[in-house]
Order: structure tokens, then sequence, then C-alpha cells
């Protein structure tokens, strides 16, 4: 890392002269491959949605989320009501482009236009969607929106025990930056946070991997992956999350 030093011989940040805070994302429908990536809308997406999540017989996609499992479609159809007319958290639907069904719901949020930091959060994927090629490609299609929007830093959080997201933000090339201890709490419960991001200036060999681990030809034809998208991503890990991330010792 280079290092830069004011008039008075201190260390300070690097310039950002030409950079322009962005635009706050907009309630924009994003198409790829596999899916699509769609402002929630209850009418539309409510019954899907419902019936996807209730595959998950033992609610245990619910337990990382501050809210769920829903005991009711009405009840459900409600908090989709109310948070679907939200502008941070800004909330999307991922359909699968096959059966045009929504399987899981993603969102941007502690958005930031005069810092260019946004984060993804609040992502909640059914049993149809988990492990899935259109998981990912939801996943890439909202980190390629934002850097296009002209952010600088798509952030990942979690609670420090979700091993399954911690693997998944690192799987998506995002970089392990520490612990925040005793950050909040939910579910009458602790939760420390364990903070992820990329940045712009990764963006560019980020999206040659994403576009390389999408591609058809990286399918056989019964679908089975043949480079693994964490061996792309891997190297653009910044050095310390080996050192850092108790995760990368087991």
């Amino acid at each position: 890392m280079v290092t830069h030093y004011n008039e008075l011989g201190q260390p300070v940040g690097f310039a950002v002269s030409e950079w322009m805070p962005p635009p706050r994302p907009g309630r924009t429908v994003l198409t790829g491959r596999y899916c699509r990536v769609e402002p929630l809308t209850p009418e539309r997406h409510a019954d899907d949605l419902y019936s996807a999540i209730q595959l998950d017989t033992q609610g245990t996609s619910w337990t990382y989320l501050p809210y769920g499992p829903f005991a009711t479609a009405q009840a459900y159809r409600q908090w989709l009501g109310s948070n679907s007319q939200s502008e941070d958290p800004l909330f999307f639907a991922l359909v699968d482009s096959t059966s045009d069904k929504a399987l899981g719901v993603a969102s941007y949020l502690r958005i930031n236009p005069a810092s260019g930091s946004i984060e993804v959060g609040h992502i909640h994927l059914s049993p149809l969607l988990q492990r899935r090629v259109m998981a990912t490609e939801a996943m890439f299609l909202l980190m390629q929106n934002a850097f296009a929007l002209g952010y600088r830093r798509y952030e990942w959080k979690c609670d420090a025990l979700n091993a399954a997201s911690r693997a998944a933000a690192q799987r998506l090339g995002l970089s392990y930056e520490g612990i925040s201890r005793q950050a909040t709490v939910y579910k009458g419960r602790n939760r420390d946070t364990a903070w992820y991001a990329a940045t712009d200036n990764e963006w560019p060999i980020l999206h040659e991997a994403f576009t390389r681990w999408l591609h058809p030809d990286n399918f056989d034809a019964q679908g089975r992956q043949r480079s693994r998208l964490r061996e792309l991503t891997a190297p653009l890990l910044r050095q310390h999350d080996q050192a850092d991330d108790p995760q990368a010792k087991e």
C-alpha cells in the first residue's frame, strides 16, 4: 500500500478528487441469465415467497435474522407490505427466470451516497434458492448495480456465529475486516458482528471472476461446476483474512 503524506509530513488517505457521490439505488429490475432481482411487491411476490419458505420446515433460515419465522401467510404478507415501502432498507425479490416465481429476498441498506458506501443484507433464501446458481447471480447483480451507480464500498455484515453467511461473503470476494463485539441485541440475545467488504478498485477483477463462473460453459450437462467461485475470488481477498479470520484456520 502506498503511503501518502500531507504538507506537515503526516500520513493521510489517498486523494479522491474526481469521484462524485452516487445516486441512491432505484426500484429497478436487474436481469441476469438465471434470475431477476425485482423491487419487492407483496401483490406479486408474497404468495410465491411464502410457499417457498414453508419448505424450511425447521425454520433454520430465520435464526440469524431479527424477525421471523412467520406463522401465517397473512403475517408474512403484512411484514412484506410494510417493508416493501422502505427506502432503506430497499427490498428486492429474487425471482427464478425459468419458473417466474420469487424464491428469496435481499436488500440494500445503510445506503450512504456521501461516503459512497452501501450494504447488502436481509438476505433470506428459500430452500429452492439455496446453493443454486441463481442465488449467486442475484448477489452478483446487486453488487454490479451498486458499483455501476458509483459506490466505492460494498458491505456485508452478519452475526459472527453465522458460519454460512461468513463463508458466503468470502466466496463472493468480500474481504474480512474484523468483528464489532456486542454490536447489537436481537431476538433477546447478543450479536457480535463480522464485517466484510469489497471496494470499487477490486470490482473489475471480481466482475471478471463472476462472469467466468456464471458462464454456461462452467457447468457440465449435470449442472456441476467446473471452476469454483471461491477459487476465482480467493486471490482478491486481503492478505490479513487468513491471519485474522478464525474460520480461515478451520
